[in-house]
């Protein structure tokens, strides 16, 4: 994740150096992606200072995060994400709390369409000629080196998902080209702290220091192996040609 502080995703230049700074580390520290999001101030994708991370960041993955949620019109956004080249995620709640809610859905589903009638006008594919998956890029499409032009961007749902919730997110996604899922898989935690300073009779968040000064946030590895073995059972019904599910427990967003 690079993100210099927490609070909105409107960065001066001096921050956007940082982001800078720390890309090249990871890179150096051999990691597969960065994740990173920057906006304008009216609620837009910054495409110009989004394009200079990404340049910094090839030929890593990079998947911009959570602030497309954020934006004023989510397609509006994914098309000004198309204009960047070397982005290959994007993470997103469907612009809503949650992206199980029904509204967050539909705008999943129709990103999710987008993305594909995308991936087809660079292929100069037909939706019904899917299955020829040997026609090349057009000789009048330009694609950087570093990417594989078969693979459009992914949508990848966040924000809610868990072995409870992520059913209906199946139900509806999977026909769409659905490919990968987020979750933190993690919960609160007492921590083994004996000593609890207290304030008058209060013992909890006493002093203020942040959520839960007696709780520490953990990954439940239960939780974990609960949704990749539901990711699987639904990777192994679907259709030969679709592609296949990922369920990664995430940083907390």
């Amino acid at each position: 994740m690079i993100r210099p502080r927490i609070g909105s995703f409107l960065y001066s230049e001096a921050e956007i150096e940082v982001m800078k700074e720390d890309i090249r580390i990871f890179k150096e520290e051999g990691a597969d992606g960065v994740v990173f999001g920057v906006l304008t101030t009216y609620g837009q994708i910054n495409v110009e200072t989004t394009r200079q991370l990404v340049n910094e960041a090839l030929p890593l993955q990079v998947c911009f995060h959570r602030a497309f949620d954020m934006t004023q019109d989510p397609h509006a956004a994914l098309q000004h994400l198309y204009s960047i080249p070397g982005i290959t995620r994007v993470l997103t709640s469907g612009h809503g709390k949650v992206a199980t809610s029904p509204s967050s859905l539909s705008v999943l589903s129709d990103l999710h369409e987008e993305t594909t009638q995308h991936f087809y006008s660079l292929t100069r594919i037909q939706p019904h000629s899917r299955a020829n998956s040997s026609t090349s890029i057009s000789s009048s499409t330009s694609l950087p080196a570093h990417m594989t032009p078969i693979e459009p961007i992914t949508i990848l749902p966040g924000s809610g998902i868990n072995p409870n919730t992520v059913q209906i997110l199946l139900v509806i996604l999977l026909r769409v080209g659905l490919k990968e899922v987020h979750l933190s898989a993690g919960r609160f935690v007492e921590s083994e702290m004996q000593y609890r300073k207290r304030v008058g009779r209060e013992d909890t968040d006493a002093i203020g220091m942040g959520m839960g000064e007696w709780k520490v946030w953990k990954t439940d590895e239960h939780a974990v192996r609960q949704m990749r073995g539901i990711l699987d059972r639904a990777a192994a019904a679907s259709p030969p040609n679709s592609a296949g599910l990922i369920g990664l427990p995430s940083q907390r967003e």
